[in-house]
């Protein structure tokens, strides 16, 4: 707007100008036309003349300067125009864009305020979450806490058992100088106040000898499943001399390790206790000789041995003269705890002891076993088994305990007289030699020590049995060069060993069939596996790297055991029961009699009801 003013102010300037420049000019041409006239004047007056004329010609000029400055402005004024309209249209550019700006704002508003509340609906459903999840947390915290509670307790009654089992141990030792100590007083007339310190540790012995007996059936229920002890023997001269070398690891008294073909980890078995080649037989018994305890107290009790031939079975089992095994040493600890006992028990013991060959069960107490061996050898293998299948019997009592009726039981008195009728049936059992054992047996051997127990003052019975089953070992007729009836007692020893296995399976997959039946050996063991028997297995095993796929069989084998459960009870009858029962069995007796032998009705041997039993 200012600019068109001042535009219109320079273009009247001009235009002034001009006509002022045009006017002297006139003025100046009639000056000079005027002075030409007068001719004649002064010099003057042709001056003046000269002088108009001058200006005239400046006074063109500038009109003419002035109409080429007014032809500058009017282009400028042009441009001028031009610029103000490009301006408008910024403006209504910059008016339209504010609006859209506007719409903009007004969306992103609306998209914010949408975004709060998804945020702030997000935000409540993951405080939800988070609270469930504490709420979950929490719970198992619980539960783990729960758990970790009833763990310490277990812990802590074990702890306790293990504090009574060697306060037990003290207060027998204090027992045994407290009894030299009333001898000693009773020959030199004991005063009272000691009698009754003797009285009162005897009572203590007595409680703390049945809270022993307790807690340690506990913890052999809460170990449940049966026991598997792994032992390996030291390397053989000859393994040395063939430059064998010693295949297996043994990182603790746990474990086993062996190397297995390409593996790059060494093959791990985890069992009971584990007996390095170190290990004597001492430290051998020491770990089973409780289970003699449970035996006497009514439990059905079995322990075996398994492995390759060769592998030390039988030395675990009986052992040497010079270095017995767990037969011998159970024996002796049998009688000790017989002798120890018996003023408050009485004890009946008795034994028989059976050989497995060739699928033929064989007698090896029998008063006539030779000759009765001899014969069966003459036979055919068909006429073996009727004769053997005439005599033994393989059943199960009432309480699920295998019993062998046909068999020869010797009653013994003395751990010696048990002995010498363990030595005499071992000197009748078959070995032979082979090129992996000296001497190896060629039978699976049960022997079975049945402990009957009185109480004197309950006159509760007890029933146990004590086995120990040395089974043959398994072999490979390649590396034992087994050949005529070492070949046939292999072949029968492996399908006996299978038939084993078998049931070992089935066990420890909980099948509902157990194929005990299909063979003589699995039903004499049928209660030391998955029956009512407390078992102890022992896995022998070669060291040898030559021998490392039997040991890997045997490994295998033993860890398939260890996952069978047993469910152990003890046998025991009260008074009335088994005064009924020997009237049950005199009767049989008497029934069996040709009837011209029998008693008189009057003098029957009759222990049955008395008057007084029927007056309170």
């Amino acid at each position: 707007m200012l600019m068109g003013v001042v535009n219109a102010q320079l273009s009247d300037a001009a235009i002034g100008a001009a006509s002022a420049g045009a006017a002297i000019g006139a003025a100046a041409s009639v000056a000079g036309s005027r002075t030409a006239e007068l001719e004649g004047l002064s010099d003057a007056a042709i001056g003046a003349a000269a002088a108009g004329a001058a200006i005239g010609a400046a006074a063109a000029v500038a009109g003419s300067r002035t109409a080429e400055l007014e032809g500058v402005l009017n282009q400028r004024t042009v441009e001028l125009a031009e610029t103000n309209e490009k301006l408008v249209a910024v403006d209504k550019k910059c008016i339209q864009l504010q609006k859209e700006k506007e719409l903009i704002e007004k969306k992103m508003q609306r998209i914010e305020k949408s975004k709060e509340q998804s945020t702030k609906e997000l935000r409540e459903q993951l405080d939800m979450s988070q609270e469930n999840v504490r709420q979950q947390l929490k719970t198992k915290d619980q539960k783990i806490t729960g758990v970790m509670d009833e763990l310490a307790t277990v812990n802590a009654l074990y702890n306790e058992a293990l504090v009574d089992l060697e306060q037990s141990k003290a207060d027998d030792k204090e027992l045994s100088e407290l009894r030299l100590m009333k001898a000693a007083i009773d020959t030199k007339e004991k005063q009272q106040a000691g009698a009754k310190r003797l009285d009162e540790v005897e009572k203590q012995y007595k409680d703390e000898q049945v809270t022993r007996k307790k807690y340690f059936n506990q913890m052999q229920d809460m170990r449940g499943k049966i026991r598997v002890f792994c032992r390996v023997r030291p390397m053989l001269k000859f393994e040395l001399d063939r430059g064998q070398q010693f295949g297996l690891n043994l990182p603790d008294e746990l474990t086993i390790t062996h190397p297995w073909k390409e593996e790059k980890k060494h093959r791990e078995y985890n069992f009971d206790t584990v007996f390095n080649p170190g290990c004597n037989q001492d430290q051998v018994f020491e770990d089973t000789k409780h289970l003699v305890q449970s035996a006497i107290d009514g439990y059905n009790v079995c322990l075996f041995a398994y492995g390759q031939t060769g592998s030390g079975k039988t030395f675990t089992i009986y052992g040497s003269e010079k270095d017995p095994g767990l037969t011998p040493r159970g024996v002796n600890e049998l009688f000790q705890i017989i002798d120890k006992d018996a003023g408050k028990y009485t004890f009946s013991v008795s034994m028989y002891m059976l050989e497995l060959y060739q699928e033929t069960l064989l007698d090896l107490l029998a008063a006539k076993a030779t000759p009765r061996m001899e014969r069966m050898g003459s036979m055919s293998m068909s006429a073996r088994k009727a004769e053997d299948d005439n005599r033994l019997e393989i059943k199960k009592d009432p309480k699920g305990m295998v019993v062998v009726n046909g068999a020869t039981v010797v009653e013994v008195t003395s751990a010696k007289q048990l002995t010498a009728a363990i030595e005499a049936g071992q000197q009748r059992r078959h070995v032979a030699s082979t090129q992996m054992n000296r001497e190896s047996s060629r039978s699976h051997l049960v022997i079975s020590i049945i402990i009957e127990t009185t109480n004197l003052q309950t006159q509760n019975m007890t029933r146990g049995k004590l086995s120990f089953v040395d089974l043959a070992g398994s072999e490979r007729v390649k590396k034992s060069g087994s050949t005529g009836e070492n070949l046939k007692e292999a072949q029968a020893i492996n399908k006996s060993l299978s038939a084993l296995g078998d049931v070992i399976s089935a066990l420890a997959t909980e099948q509902v069939h157990i194929p005990y039946r299909n063979h003589k050996l699995t039903m004499l063991m049928s209660d030391s596996l998955g029956g009512n028997a407390k078992t102890l297995m022992f896995v022998n095993v070669s060291p040898s790297d030559s021998n490392v796929d039997e040991t890997q069989n045997s490994l295998l084998y033993a860890t398939r055991v260890r996952t069978i459960k047993n469910d152990a009870k003890k046998d025991e009858a009260n008074k009335d029961a088994t005064r009924f029962k020997k009237m049950v069995d005199q009767w049989k007796e008497v029934a069996g009699m040709d009837p011209s032998a029998r008693p008189p009705v009057d003098e029957t041997p009759d222990e049955g009801p008395t008057e007084d039993d029927y007056n309170p």
